[in-house]
């Protein structure tokens, strides 16, 4: 059954077999979270509608998304549950479930932003988290000591380089002092979506007086000095024009609400789709 599932995992990145595999929804849930499971429903919900009926099987399970952000608790949790958890975060309802405060539910990620056993389980987390920061309503939060999710993004960002001792008080703890060997992410696509997820997080005028204060800025210096991708080059460059630039003015203070967030999703998704296929090429 084990080898079927694997080679149901293949299938499932056919668009054109896709159709077939929602109409065993129910069965494929039942196997959650099994790893060949995870990589069928993460293949099946690259497209927003399959998505939509995974969450709905989850939620009229009566777990929703408990036994997912379970198995991350475990000692070797299956590598496809970073990018499940990714692309079901790809719609509000299943960042909701991922912000339920009351289950702790996003510090699960967290740690995974440094998960050096599997580049697939971390670029799946990653993503995830950056989905999340769409929600700025949830921002402060994210942000608070509750959560406290900026070190987490920073740190894969941060080298070795030296700093002034004024510059590295300002840092958060766990970037301070860094040791000489420490090692950027090494994978440009991730590093991408933590620089994406930080500019999300200063939607807000809190949330970019935070990241200033936080020394954010620093990071990104360093980073675009080493950064050699052009791609990710950009996105350091809208990062750092934002924490540097002039503060937007009254009534333009959100800047996810100037913009239009669900269009933004969709083209990020899109791009995240077509950085899959290349990979799989």
């Amino acid at each position: 059954a084990r080898h079927a599932l694997g080679c149901l995992v293949n299938v499932s990145a056919e668009p054109e077999a896709r159709g077939e595999l929602l109409a065993a929804l129910p069965q494929l849930l039942g196997l959650l979270p099994g790893g060949e499971a995870c990589g069928v429903l993460a293949n099946l919900c690259r497209e927003r509608d399959a998505a939509r009926r995974v969450l709905e099987g989850l939620r009229e399970s009566g777990s929703g998304l408990a036994p997912l952000l379970q198995a991350l608790g475990e000692p070797r949790p299956p590598p496809q549950l970073g990018p499940l958890l990714c692309n079901l975060s790809q719609l509000p309802e299943g960042r909701r479930g991922l912000l339920d405060r009351s289950r702790h539910s996003v510090q699960r990620l967290l740690p995974f932003t440094q998960h050096q056993d599997s580049v697939t389980q971390r670029r799946g987390i990653v993503g995830a988290l950056r989905n999340c920061c769409f929600e700025y309503g949830d921002h402060e939060w994210l942000l608070s000591e509750e959560v406290d999710i900026l070190p987490f993004l920073l740190l894969p960002l941060a080298g070795p380089e030296e700093l002034a001792e004024d510059e590295m008080e300002r840092l958060p703890m766990d970037l301070q002092y860094l040791p000489q060997d420490k090692q950027r992410e090494e994978e440009p696509d991730i590093r991408k979506m933590l620089l994406e997820a930080l500019l999300l997080l200063t939607a807000t005028k809190a949330g970019r007086q935070l990241l200033r204060d936080k020394g954010t800025y620093v990071v990104l210096r360093e980073l675009h000095s080493w950064e050699q991708e052009p791609d990710v080059l950009v996105a350091c460059e809208k990062l750092i024009q934002v924490l540097i630039g002039d503060e937007p003015g009254p009534g333009m203070e959100n800047l996810l609400e100037v913009n239009i967030p669900e269009e933004v999703e969709q083209e990020l998704q899109r791009l995240d789709q077509e950085e899959e296929r290349s990979r799989r090429q």
